[in-house]
């Protein structure tokens, strides 16, 4: 009797370890449902099973286990909410590497992975997602209508087409992430966000061969920190309005970030033709070592020779860049090519962007740009420049003390004695 009770005890405390009973936890190892992890062999039923228990499990919360020290092996896979736990987690602790193109099922028009609905869903861990994208290029990893997402610590590499895209989603944190494909992988965006709000990406490297982070339209309360860029095309809001597409951003904040060997650093780009507006957009606190095209806004932008087509323009106002320092690898360092309409509201404060060859100089090009700047280097000519309309106003003043001086002086010699 004494070893059946022990049996059963053991029994009992596995049982509980595994699924958390009694404390409302829940947890699911993909090996449990046969993934083999050798890098080789298709884990994605396996994959596929753990999901639907995981997802199904009631109570506080349930988390998807990904074992360290295995590589899993998934074909493009749709994971779907929503779940029923109050919170769920995805711990990757081990590789999830995609196949090569030779071996790829056919996908929709989001691959690599795909999350749908799930909310308060957070993914963290060591571990590693492996794109494999040098023969194949299609998206990553695909958040739609995740609402309270986090996505923490991860490494993402050699993605098909952009590492990260979060699409419809309220309320996201992603930090200490690290995302690394090389410089001359095409459109492999870092970080794509597209009618989200309360997004903030904190803390993190971004190394790609485009955008690092790209705001698309229908996206506000974006906050950017911490955040080493390069290679990359730099941090930029759009393109907005391709192909005369009505979009609209708002209140994004760039803060405390690196640009590094980067083609573009903060950069703003509209196509010809659209509509909406990108406002409330700032930069500060940016480090440029020597980057291409260090601050842009670009309102001629077009793709592959199209989407430029129309003489309206995304309205862009509102942009602020305060101090923002570092080398710029070409002469041009600050380009503003607004639309006829002209960009408004634009202020630099402390912008000093040398260049990164001894002995050169740095120039601004600026057209139908309105605004004010001050301390900034290279001049921006069709700004007003702050400290010389002060100059100007205290000149004005000592000339007009000065010919008071005269007048004044003047009629006391005559006996006025008003004066």
């Amino acid at each position: 009797d004494l070893l059946i009770t022990s049996s059963f005890l053991i029994l009992c405390i596995a049982i509980s370890s595994l699924v958390g009973i009694g404390d409302g936890r829940n947890t699911f190892n993909v090996v449990d449902f046969g993934a083999i992890g050798d890098g080789k062999t298709d884990d994605s039923d396996a994959f596929a099973k753990a999901w639907t228990d995981f997802c199904s499990a009631t109570g506080d919360s349930s988390t998807l286990e990904i074992p360290a020290n295995k590589a899993f092996l998934l074909q493009s896979t749709t994971f779907r909410g929503p779940c029923k736990s109050n919170s769920v987690n995805i711990q990757v602790s081990g590789t999830i590497v995609a196949p090569d193109s030779k071996s790829w099922k056919q996908c929709g028009s989001q691959c690599w992975l795909s999350l749908y609905d799930v909310q308060g869903l957070s993914i963290d861990g060591s571990g590693t997602i492996d794109g494999n994208g040098r023969g194949w290029w299609n998206q990553a990893v695909y958040f739609h209508n995740c609402n309270n997402l986090q996505v923490k610590g991860i490494t993402i590499v050699n993605s098909p087409k952009s590492h990260i895209s979060i699409n419809t989603c309220n309320g996201v944190s992603v930090s200490n992430i690290h995302i690394d494909s090389p410089e001359d992988s095409p459109n492999t965006d870092g970080i794509d966000i597209s009618s989200s709000t309360q997004v903030n990406i904190l803390d993190s490297s971004i190394k790609s061969g485009d955008d690092c982070v790209a705001i698309n339209g229908g996206s506000s309360k974006i906050n950017i920190t911490g955040v080493a860029c390069g290679p990359g095309h730099g941090i930029s809001v759009g393109s907005l309005g391709l192909d005369g597409a009505d979009d609209k951003v708002e209140e994004v904040h760039v803060r405390n970030c690196n640009f590094t060997g980067t083609q573009n650093g903060a950069r703003i780009k509209t196509s010809p033709g659209g509509s909406g507006y990108a406002r409330g957009i700032s930069f500060e606190h940016i480090t440029l070592i020597e980057s291409k095209n260090p601050i842009i806004i670009d309102q001629h932008y077009c793709v592959g020779g199209g989407g430029c087509k129309g003489t309206s323009a995304v309205n862009v106002s509102e942009v602020t860049y305060s101090d923002v320092r570092g080398s710029s690898a070409d002469e041009k360092a600050i380009t503003f090519d607004c639309s006829e309409e002209g960009c408004f509201g634009i202020k630099m404060e402390q912008v000093s962007i040398t260049s990164s060859v001894p002995g050169k100089e740095t120039i601004a090009y600026c057209q139908n740009a309105h605004g004010t700047s001050s301390s900034t280097s290279p001049h921006v000519g069709c700004l007003t420049d702050v400290e010389s309309q002060i100059a100007m106003v205290k000149c004005t003043r000592y000339k007009i003390a000065y010919e008071n001086t005269d007048a004044i002086s003047s009629k006391l010699k005559d006996g006025k004695s008003d004066y």
